[in-house]
This record gives C-alpha cells, structure tokens and sequence, in this order.
C-alpha cells in the first residue's frame, strides 16, 4: 500500500468513525424520545469507534464487487444500472456490517466489555445483531462508501 493510499484509508477510517458516532447518538437519542424521555439523550461507546472505522473497508470491496460482476468499466452508464449498483453495493455492506458486528460483538462479549445487547430482542442472533437493523446498516454502508475518498 502506497503512502498515499495510506493516508487516504486513515483519513476514511476517521471519517468513518466519527460519522458512526454521530449515527449512533442520533439513534439512541431517538430511541429514548421514543420511549417518553424528552430529553433525548444519545449514548455510544469509545470502543465504536474502531468499529465503525472499518466502514472505511467498503468502497474498496464494492469497487472490487464491481469489478468481478461487471468487469473494469468506470461507472453505471445508465439510471437503471446505477441503481442496481447502489442495491447491490448496499446489500453487500449491509452482510459486511452484520458480519463485522457479529464478530466483534463476539469478541468484546469474551472480553466482558461488549457495550450493545440485544438478547431481549426476538429478532437478535446471539445477543450481538438484530436483523431488524438491517434497513439500517444497508443505508449506513452506502453512507461509509460517500464518505470515503478514492484511494
């Protein structure tokens, strides 16, 4: 990897993390209004923050999805193909991100300092994803991707 390509993934991965955040104490301050509390107070974690950085990972992998399902053209030269593009781009970073929550969610669960749980959901998988997130993370990864500069 280039210097160049270097500084470019560190920039991503920040811009990633941040907007992650951002995403999440909207979320949760929501969620709380939701729930009658006017005050609205959003919460996250300092542990999110690698997390959501790895967001910075997408564009490349969609770039490289594209490559394999539509060969080396540049761009979607028509409306419908952009759209299908931007489906398929936010299916794949939808999976990417369940996988990557799972895992990590795994991970910190061993370590005792898992900071999300949502084994009192019906819709969750070992306590560590809910699958009805998933219009969620679909519109997150598309946002990752904007975000994220070409190396």
């Amino acid at each position: 990897m280039s210097r160049q390509n270097l500084k470019m993934f560190s920039t991503n991965f920040i811009r990633c993390g941040i907007a992650g955040w951002c995403l999440e104490v909207v979320f949760t301050a929501l969620d709380s209004l939701a729930r009658g509390n006017w005050k609205m107070m959003g919460q996250t974690s300092l542990i999110m923050f690698p997390i959501y950085g790895l967001g910075a990972l997408l564009k490349p992998i969609g770039r490289l999805a594209d490559w394999w399902v539509d060969g080396p053209q540049k761009a979607p030269d028509s409306e419908r193909k952009r759209l299908a593009h931007c489906i398929r781009h936010g299916l794949l970073y939808m999976v990417l991100i369940f996988l990557m929550e799972y895992l990590s969610g795994r991970c910190l669960m061993g370590l005792g300092v898992c900071p999300w749980d949502y084994s009192t959901w019906p819709d969750n998988i070992d306590g560590v994803i809910r699958l009805g997130f998933a219009p969620l993370w679909f519109g997150t990864g598309l946002l990752f991707e904007w975000l994220s500069k070409r190396p």
